[in-house]
């Protein structure tokens, strides 16, 4: 069952470069649930995202893996998977065409349950395997007793 959730969302990114690290933070409603063992967070993106449109959904499988998906004007503007431990490919729209860019999974650290919860995810990520930055993503999940 779908349940319509208050989303705080704090991300850390960090370039390497003379301690260039930007935060960014922002409280948005959403939906949350589970479906065959999985959490799902889905969101509308705001005209302050940069995506105004699109709809961004995570979803959360163990401590193991986080699939973003974000799509837009009927396509996929990006999938980026992190995983423990592992370097993914993803694709990325960068809105003059599609950009691959290589994602390492640093950590994951889930307590979702039922209600709601904390997703906290690192991960680094790289253009034709040159390191770009590191990142850390804080996802806080609350129940909204307002109707969206």
């Amino acid at each position: 069952m779908k349940k319509d959730v208050i989303i705080n969302i704090k991300g850390i990114y960090n370039a390497g470069e003379d301690d260039d690290t930007d935060v960014i933070e922002m409280f948005t409603t959403g939906e949350f649930y589970s479906k065959d063992g999985s959490y799902y967070i889905s969101y509308k993106e705001s005209e302050a995202t940069g995506f105004e449109g699109a709809v961004t959904t995570l979803k959360v499988e163990d401590q193991n893996c986080v699939t973003l998906s974000r799509d837009g004007d009927g396509h996929e503007l990006a999938q980026l998977i992190v995983q423990n431990g592992v370097r993914h490919q993803c694709h990325y729209d960068m809105g003059y065409g599609d950009l691959m860019i290589g994602v390492s999974g640093r950590s994951i650290r889930s307590t979702l349950g039922e209600s709601g919860g904390l997703l906290e995810f690192k991960y680094s990520l790289d253009i034709n395997t040159m390191h770009t930055s590191e990142n850390e993503m804080t996802i806080l999940v609350q129940e909204n007793s307002a109707p969206l």
